[in-house]
């Protein structure tokens, strides 16, 4: 049997490494328990436990009783099909470490889970590399999380109920097979850090805007063609990866214009024309739909829509070398930019109001990967 390794570090805490032991998992458990009985006579609080490529097909039942104190463990590249009862017995742990696994099937996590100390005392979550198609439900109830990886596994969706991890500031969820980004995502007010790359989503949604911690967002590898214009508003982005997109490469604009109801243009008129009112002149229906009145972007507009708006891709350059495709949304067709190629002077109309756009975000964007 290989030596396990024991590395005490300060005040008589100590980390319990048995990784890669070519022995039985009996033999494995009751080194286990020796282990944790040796740490529990010297008074020592074991904090660190390593458990990975050990063949594990359940976890040791000495983690139920033998280390109250344990901060993380980890069960890497093992052979688990489920993290059984004895992980509840793990009152403060901070980390789990459970990647590259057979989790994924009914019962993977233990019943409980939400309901145990461990939804407000575990921070770090790696399961990433198992076979799970959906988030679990239990795990979005950990309301402590910071840090979720559910990288390389089966997911079809991003659930809506993700809005409640607040404490989350890293989420990991690359190699998948993801079509959308639900716009609940922009709830997680602490989120720093957003992997979506290897999946297939198709756009961005424009909430993704109020993320305003986000350093880094990585999107490559999947079906975009456009971003929303709202993304310059990620005020502390300073990374964002794209490269492998079917991203367009000449400026275009969609011209599929439904005209606007009664409804709308009267809105338009009072807000356009900035005509006073008292609630008691309007009826109800219009007093609502005022509310909902968005700009139009076009600086020489001035103009307003509700419901009916021309979708228009507008380039805007990063750092002076990048061409990124925005989504805007005009208020008329008469609002759109000649069409023009990617290729034309940057004296055109349509790369002068992009760099007018872009002035704010450029001196900050620190990377952006198109290739």
């Amino acid at each position: 049997m290989e030596e396990a390794g024991v590395a005490v570090t300060t005040a008589g805490e100590a980390e319990l490494n048995l990784s890669r032991l070519s022995v039985s998992a009996e033999t494995l458990e009751s080194e286990l328990e020796s282990r944790g009985e040796e740490r529990r006579g010297a008074r020592e609080a074991l904090l660190r436990l390593l458990l990975p490529h050990n063949r594990l097909v359940s976890l040791p039942r000495a983690l139920g009783n033998g280390f109250p104190y344990l901060q993380l463990l980890d069960v890497s590249g093992n052979a688990l099909t489920a993290l059984g009862p004895e992980l509840l017995a793990l009152r403060g742990l901070r980390t789990l470490l459970a990647k590259n696994n057979r989790l994924g099937g009914p019962g993977s996590l233990p019943k409980g889970l939400a309901q145990s100390p461990l939804s407000r005392s575990l921070q770090v979550l790696n399961l990433s590399g198992n076979c799970f198609q959906e988030v679990p439900a239990s795990v979005l109830e950990l309301r402590a999380l910071q840090t979720l990886s559910l990288g390389g596994n089966q997911l079809q969706t991003i659930p809506a109920e993700i809005e409640n991890l607040r404490s989350l500031e890293c989420l990991y969820l690359g190699g998948n097979f993801i079509k959308e980004i639900p716009p609940e995502l922009a709830n997680l007010p602490s989120l720093n850090y957003l992997v979506l790359c290897d999946n297939k989503i198709q756009s961005v949604p424009p909430q993704l805007s109020q993320l305003h911690s986000l350093r880094s967002l990585s999107l490559h590898n999947n079906l975009l063609t456009y971003l929303p214009r709202e993304i310059l508003n990620l005020i502390h982005l300073e990374e964002l990866s794209l490269r492998g997109n079917p991203l367009v490469v000449r400026f275009v604009r969609d011209l599929t214009y439904d005209p606007p109801t009664l409804l709308e243009l009267a809105a338009r008129t009072i807000k356009i024309r900035n005509i006073s009112y008292t609630p008691c002149d309007l009826p109800g229906n219009l007093l609502r739909y005022l509310s909902l009145a968005s700009n139009c972007p076009n600086p020489k507009c001035g103009g307003v829509y509700f419901d009916c708006c021309v979708r228009q891709i507008k380039f805007v350059d990063f750092c002076g070398k990048y061409r990124l495709p925005l989504m805007h949304y005009l208020c008329s067709p008469e609002c759109s930019s000649p069409c023009s190629s990617a290729t034309h002077s940057s004296t055109s109309q349509s790369e002068s109001d992009s760099e007018d756009e872009a002035s704010v975000a450029a001196h900050r964007m620190q990377k952006v990967l198109l290739g």
